[in-house]
């Protein structure tokens, strides 16, 4: 007679030997990796004082020698943060099925699916084009669009490294209202987007995909892919980790350098002067700007903060950067593969008043002393 599951003639699998040192060498290596982190964190200031100062000789108080130290200083540290939190953010990923992310926001109502779109747009750390294999992953999965939209505003303008280097950068009270607004910007476009019925101005086969019904699971996504391992996390942190440094660190340091040059050698009051909070026209004109230019998030923050330190006013600065990130002459490229260009006007020219209105605010919020 066979012995059934429960018998016990049958002991449980034990880890084997080789498994657990695998997972000490790997916990090792981890904290040896991450002390080095710490160490090379830590002399940051110092060496980019050093490097301006013995290395190229300059006057730490001259312009130039102020945007030097400024961009050595503030290029290590995006990178260094870059580094460590898209690998731990990448780590805990590496469980998440992202079709089960689009069965949940489906099964939920309307309100709450917004929410769910934008909070998910803002823990994933992508680029405006990064974002594009979702919202067509979420689009073929027949989840409304206004609900992908609000994904697909919020994503490139929310993620944890934002929040990091921008508490680091600005406090936790600029921190706090970007994240509001961002997530705010996505909910709105998003109900934006459904009240007009903009699903009928995707491309025709993806109008076909959504009348023909379920979406098709990835190989090794689907509903029987199993748990993964440390090795596989490690693979995919990994991969994620290498794939977006790729993509962003040429980016983090045109940033930085354009940061680096108002920093140093832009007169505070230019930007006083010719984008100052009482001249209604800087709100869109920096938004119209912003819009074809391509850079991410990370990217923008220390142009954020000396555009902030050269006075020009909160909403402008926001609104400027806001537009910079969500939208750029690249992704409109890739996104005509999935939209018409009516579609494509009407998500720009939703961009352009939404963070205009978003500027106009701020302006006034910071003009009566509130921020």
């Amino acid at each position: 007679m066979s012995k059934c599951c429960c018998s016990p003639q049958q002991k449980a699998p034990t880890p084997s030997r080789g498994a657990e040192v695998s997972k000490l060498r790997y916990f090792g290596i981890g904290a040896a990796a991450l002390a080095l982190w710490g160490a090379l964190y830590s002399v940051i200031e110092p060496l980019s004082r050093w490097i301006t100062q013995s290395v190229f000789r300059l006057d730490a108080a001259s312009p130039l020698g102020a945007a030097v130290e400024f961009f050595f200083y503030d290029t290590a540290k995006i990178l260094l943060l870059l580094v460590l939190m898209v690998y731990v953010i990448g780590w805990l990923r590496a469980g998440l099925h992202v079709e089960r992310v689009r069965d949940y926001l489906a099964g939920r109502g309307r309100g709450i699916g917004y929410l769910l779109g934008a909070g998910f747009g803002a823990v994933t750390p992508f680029c405006s084009c990064s974002s594009i294999p979702l919202f067509l992953g979420f689009t073929m999965a027949r989840i409304p669009l206004g609900i992908t939209m609000a994904f697909l505003i919020t994503s490139p303008l929310v993620n944890e490294i934002a929040v990091v280097l921008l508490w680091g950068l600005l406090g936790w009270k600029f921190t706090v209202i970007y994240v509001v607004v961002g997530i705010l910007a996505g909910v709105v476009g998003g109900i934006f987007m459904d009240a007009i019925r903009a699903e009928r101005w995707l491309q025709p086969f993806l109008l076909d995909a959504l009348k023909e019904g379920a979406p098709q699971y990835a190989p090794g996504q689907g509903e029987g892919a199993g748990r993964i391992g440390l090795r596989e996390r490690h693979s995919f942190a990994w991969g994620e980790m290498t794939g977006i440094f790729r993509r962003v660190w040429l980016w983090v340091i045109i940033g930085v350098g354009l940061g680096a040059a108002l920093h140093g050698f832009v007169p505070q009051q230019w930007f006083a002067d010719n984008l100052g909070a009482g001249q209604w026209w800087s709100v869109p004109a920096a938004v119209a700007v912003g819009i074809p230019l391509y850079t991410n998030v990370t990217g923008i923050i220390p142009i954020m903060e000396s555009l902030l330190l050269k006075g020009l006013p909160l909403g402008t600065t926001l609104a400027f950067c806001m537009s910079t990130v969500a939208a750029s002459l690249p992704e409109v490229l890739m996104l005509k593969q999935v939209m018409r260009w009516k579609l494509l006007a009407v998500f720009l020219g939703m961009l352009l008043v939404l963070f205009t209105l978003v500027g106009w605010l701020f302006n006034g919020i910071q003009a009566q002393h509130i921020i």
